[in-house]
């Protein structure tokens, strides 16, 4: 299991536990300041290089923080229709990039009013669908797939495994790609990195250039795609900045970057409180009233272990405990962490790294309550942005009037 712990961003001698007393739980708590920090590192990208920075809404879609990051975003990237009407709608002025494995006939024209580019995955959709586009002065792209795997651990998240539903090959190209299809192109797209280095991403842009070395030429763009964790300690700026002066240098197209963790990475927390404690056989148990499944999903598909305000490593201090959710899925948990003090019921613990992934992929299993989100502004006030109540969850499952049988 990764771990992606780092350290929290409180400031100094602050206890969240105190901190976040009023906070009912559970509760998501973006953290405006280190927002801010984010943008600011990725605005620095592409001043130094010319490349242009967009916000993947699937990772961050706290659109109340979206005023934030706008001085330092070129535009929002969307995988379909509600993402791109939230970016045109929340981050009006900025471009609006749109991808999908496929798009359905009765949304794409509605579709056509929000995206300014639209990419297609395979050349029977950019057929299908690519005239229409080009006709309402869309930028037109098609992603590629340059069979190029850099996953170390992630299969899940390996858009170039064999057998891949993502991206077109250069097999597919040279089979599918008519001259016309060709023609309505502005450029290429490839995503092939998670939560990755620069490293990974000279390796991909070489596989590019061997692969589709030939078509660079006909683009205005190239979209790097996502994956980039230039936000984490440690990551190798200079690497990305010279990986992106060169390519632009040598194929003389714009270059797009769409992180989504990048922006929000580390810029959040999830507050929690326990609910029970007790023992099976040699394993002490300490059950919360927020869900891994329910409501930091990654935990599980990942998976990864978070952070943990004041919570080291299983025997690291003495007194370790597997924190869990109060689901009936068995695998509900959050793991194994140690302790300098015993657990006790009702204490609020504070797991970092939680601004991403989170609430935009949360759900109610098991009827479980959607935790309410909060702000933490630059000047350490906190402020209730939403929540959530029974109705959100009922809404969901069926009608929510008697009236108008169908």
């Amino acid at each position: 299991m990764e771990d992606r712990r780092a350290p929290f961003l409180l400031l100094e001698g602050e206890d969240p536990e105190a901190l976040f007393a009023a906070v009912e739980s559970p509760a998501y708590i973006l953290d405006e300041a280190k927002l801010h920090m984010n943008g600011q590192l990725l605005a620095s990208v592409a001043e130094q290089t010319g490349a242009k920075m967009l916000l993947a809404q699937k990772a961050f879609s706290g659109y109340d923080l979206y005023p934030l990051l706008c001085p330092y975003l070129f535009g929002t990237e969307a995988s379909g229709l509600y993402e791109a009407r939230l970016g045109a709608e929340e981050m009006p002025g900025r471009e609006v990039h749109v991808f999908c494995a496929a798009y359905r006939e009765k949304d794409f024209e509605p579709l056509i009013q929000y995206a300014d580019h639209i990419v297609f995955n395979s050349p029977r959709q950019l057929e299908k669908f690519g005239p229409r586009a080009k006709a309402a002065g869309k930028s037109v792209g098609l992603r590629i797939n340059p069979e190029c795997s850099t996953q170390d651990g992630h299969a899940i998240y390996d858009p170039c495994a064999p057998g891949s539903r993502l991206g077109t090959t250069r097999r597919q190209w040279d089979s599918q790609m008519t001259e016309a299809l060709v023609q309505l192109l502005d450029g290429i797209h490839f995503h092939t990195l998670c939560e990755q280095g620069a490293d990974a991403l000279a390796v991909t842009i070489r596989a590019v250039e061997l692969h589709f070395g030939d078509i660079l030429p006909r683009m205005k763009w190239v979209n790097f795609g996502g994956g980039h964790h230039v936000t984490r300690p440690g990551y190798d700026m200079e690497l990305l900045e010279t990986c992106i002066k060169n390519f632009r240098a040598r194929w003389k197209t714009d270059v797009y970057l769409e992180p989504g963790e990048a922006w929000a990475l580390n810029a959040g927390y999830l507050v929690t409180r326990v609910l029970d404690v007790h023992q099976n056989g040699e394993t002490s148990i300490a059950i919360l009233d927020m869900s891994a499944a329910c409501h930091a999903p990654d935990v599980i598909e990942m998976p990864y272990h978070p952070p943990l305000y004041g919570g080291g490593d299983a025997g690291e201090q003495p007194y370790t405990y597997r924190l869990g959710g109060p689901t009936c899925l068995a695998g509900d948990v959050l793991g194994d962490y140690s302790f300098q003090e015993p657990l006790r019921e009702g204490q609020l613990l504070t797991f970092g790294d939680m601004a991403i992934y989170t609430f935009c992929k949360n759900n109610t299993f098991n009827g479980m309550p959607l935790p309410d989100l909060w702000v933490r502004r630059r000047d350490g006030t906190l402020e209730k942005l939403t929540d959530f109540c029974y109705d959100d969850f009922k809404r969901r499952l069926g009608r929510t009037t008697r009236e108008g049988v169908l």
